[in-house]
């Protein structure tokens, strides 16, 4: 009773927006929310409850974009479409008595992958009123090493294990699912792109606290057929960390959620580093007795 929901096409993207109905004094703020689901699963629907939250609980106009799924989708279907709607709600912001210059992107899981990728690519437009914040909540950021602390301590963990994360990038990318072990055991990565990223993403850089236990995994041998199959991986769109510091740099306030029982936990304290490296604002919240 307290919203009006629409379901609307965002420059041809499926989206169902929340509006207030009580009248306000000024323009309110604007947050788009993509929703989570490894790129195969969820909807509009599925989030519902949250986005209603979310516009009540914030006197916020609230976008949840329905982009299409993989893998009938192609990637990066998904990333281009979460980028077209907000590139749009931008746009015609003001139409939803929204102040343009007050939007936050926020998602979760691959949702955050998303939001990630749409602020990055977003970062250095002067074209459009620039994104006040993102929100990421428990993203998914890198495929390059899953045998950081996080993925050993919650390899088992419910809902998403280490080997089910993996598996799923597979069934999003329509790959052949026998290269999960080989991707597990780090043989897709090529000792100079290993090199290269080794300051971006390395256990070395959690804080102590969250190691406890860790051990470094073996070394194991290059592949390069697996690597020729999954190019997709080593792409700042798929793996925001890889993104330059000339893309970071760019990037507004961010809050960044982890959990403490979430295969994902290190992508979320990798990232935070990063932005505050490059001076970027960061808010970090972390659920002690959360996971995914």
């Amino acid at each position: 009773s307290q919203l009006l929901m629409k379901d609307l096409l965002f420059d041809g993207v499926p989206v169902r927006i929340y509006l207030p109905r009580e009248a306000s004094a000024g323009k309110r703020r604007g947050v788009i929310f993509i929703h989570g689901g490894c790129g195969i699963f969820g909807s509009i629907r599925s989030y519902e409850r949250t986005c209603r939250y979310i516009a009540r609980k914030s006197d916020s106009v609230v976008v949840s974009v329905g982009y299409h799924l993989a893998p009938e989708h192609r990637y990066p279907a998904q990333t281009l479409e979460c980028l077209a709607a907000t590139e749009h709600f931008l746009k015609t912001a003001e139409t939803y008595g929204v102040d343009p210059a007050r939007v936050i992107v926020c998602g979760d899981s691959v949702g955050g992958t998303f939001t990630t990728s749409v602020c990055q690519e977003l970062g250095h437009r002067t074209d459009l009123p620039k994104i006040r914040a993102q929100v990421l909540i428990y993203p998914f950021l890198q495929a390059l090493n899953f045998n950081l602390p996080s993925h050993q301590k919650n390899a088992a963990v419910a809902f998403l294990t280490r080997e089910r994360t993996v598996h799923f990038i597979l069934k999003y990318l329509n790959k052949d699912c026998s290269l999960k072990e080989p991707i597990l055991a780090g043989s897709h990565v090529p000792e100079d792109i290993n090199l290269k990223y080794r300051k971006w993403i390395n256990p070395d850089l959690i804080p102590d606290a969250f190691k406890v236990g860790y051990k470094p995994p073996l070394p194991t041998l290059f592949s390069p057929q697996v690597h020729e199959e999954v190019q997709e991986l080593f792409e700042p769109r798929f793996s925001p960390l890889l993104a330059e510091d000339a893309v970071i740099c760019g990037l507004p306030d961010t809050c960044i959620v982890t959990c403490e029982h979430d295969v994902l936990r290190d992508d979320g304290l990798l990232y935070k580093k990063r932005l505050e490296d490059n001076n970027i604002h960061v808010t970090w919240h972390h659920v002690q007795k959360g996971f995914h």
